[in-house]
């Protein structure tokens, strides 16, 4: 069976870097179109926005002024209606879903919701900032500046929470016994340089795009935009990950492949309007509009909430 092409790219790729940076989500988007197709909107959305810039990038559609392109883009009858997909991941739930998968015995995502939501108020706002950041700083082996927080001191924080009354210190309480698996996990990151870093939400979201296009048993070859975090040896990881599922992954940039800068507009338009929704501040149009491309396994707990 020839494999079909899906044209890729993010928005909000910061590496690990899962607290306190630009963005609060990552989206990845992948969209099956024709060349021909692809260049054709493109120059739709040119003519309707009648922008003199070279490059048009999501931000363009996302001006209150072409709120009306943004709508045709994105309509149930408009050009991606059954050809666009995005996944999407909010950081803060991604970081507290590692937290779960990695520390607690048999951790479940009903377990991480529960303790995403309940945690800010159980713990104190600042508290649970605290937390969180310590979390990630404990599994990164070169820290970022701010909070360096050793597994000896991070472990007596969970001992300290998961004193706290609730289902959110009870958590916490199946935490103390992840000492082990942090070390393991710590000592694979020295020793293995190619290494996908639980933090990073960018291999999972392709794993998902890949499964989404290739459902009905159809292989997919992935054109994706220039991206640095895609080594050679994690390409390798998600070909023997997905199997015969994933026939290529092939590099453009996004300026010389239409296909890919839809999936540009596509991922852009995605996190912006996912982080209004995720902030309280959401258009309830859009976010109406955006559903019907979201993958059901988003790491999210935001829009059909």
């Amino acid at each position: 069976m020839s494999p079909v092409e899906i044209a890729c790219d993010e928005s909000g790729s910061e590496g690990e870097n899962l607290l306190g940076g630009e963005t609060d989500v990552f989206a990845h988007a992948g969209v099956r179109l024709s060349p021909e197709h692809a260049r054709a909107c493109v120059r739709e959305i040119r003519d309707r926005i009648g922008s003199p810039a070279e490059e048009y990038k999501a931000n363009h559609l996302l001006r209150e002024k072409n709120r009306a392109v943004l709508e045709w883009l994105l309509d149930p009858a408009g050009p991606l209606a059954g050809r666009g997909h995005v996944h999407l991941t909010d950081k803060t739930f991604f970081a507290v879903r590692a937290a779960v998968t990695l520390l607690a015995d048999d951790g479940t995502d009903a377990m991480a919701r529960t303790l995403h939501r309940a945690g800010p108020a159980a713990f104190g706002a600042a508290r649970w900032a605290f937390f969180l950041a310590a979390f990630t700083s404990v599994l990164r082996l070169k820290p970022r500046r701010g909070v360096t927080t050793s597994p000896e001191e991070f472990f007596a924080l969970v001992g300290d929470l998961a004193a706290t009354p609730g289902e959110a210190g009870e958590i916490l309480g199946l935490f103390r016994g992840g000492a082990e698996r942090v070390a393991a996990y710590r000592a694979r990151l020295a020793s293995e340089p190619g290494l996908v870093p639980v933090l990073d939400p960018l291999v999972p979201a392709v794993i998902h795009t890949v499964r989404h296009w290739s459902a009905d048993g159809t292989p997919v070859a992935l054109v994706h935009d220039e991206q640095l975090a895609l080594t050679a040896e994690r390409v390798l990881q998600l070909k023997a990950t997905l199997g015969h599922r994933l026939a290529d992954v092939r590099f453009v940039d996004s300026r010389s492949d239409a296909r890919v800068q839809i999936a540009d507009f596509l991922a852009g338009v995605a996190r912006r309007i996912a982080s209004d929704d995720l902030n309280g501040r959401g258009d309830s149009r859009l976010t109406g509009l955006l559903e019907s491309f979201v993958d059901a396994d988003s790491v999210w707990d935001g829009l059909s909430r």
